[in-house]
């Protein structure tokens, strides 16, 4: 199986495209800390190279996690296999106007 994503943490809610993904591909992901921890994934949309994919459903308000960190907050329900970016999630790096 080829791996087209890389996880960095087995607990994280997205992952990282590795070349560009086409929506309807099943594709594989394996983590970057944990040998073996490993799946498939259907492809909702297009992932462009370096972009993140929901890994599991995260629903509209909740942390998103990735680096075992919450990098934003969902801004709508957000389905496995569909890109994550600032069209479905809020950056906590500018929460507060900073």
């Amino acid at each position: 199986m080829k791996f087209k994503v890389l996880v960095h943490v087995k607990s994280d809610d997205v992952g990282v495209a590795v070349e560009e993904i086409a929506p309807g591909e099943r594709v594989g992901f394996v983590s970057l800390d944990e040998v073996g921890f490993e799946g498939l994934i259907e492809v909702l949309d297009t992932i462009p190279i370096g972009h993140k994919i929901a890994l599991k459903e995260i629903s509209s308000g909740a942390n998103v996690i990735e680096y075992c960190r919450p990098i934003g907050i969902a801004t709508s329900n957000i389905k496995t296999g569909e890109l994550v970016h600032i069209h479905n999630i809020r950056s906590l790096r500018w929460r507060d106007g900073r």
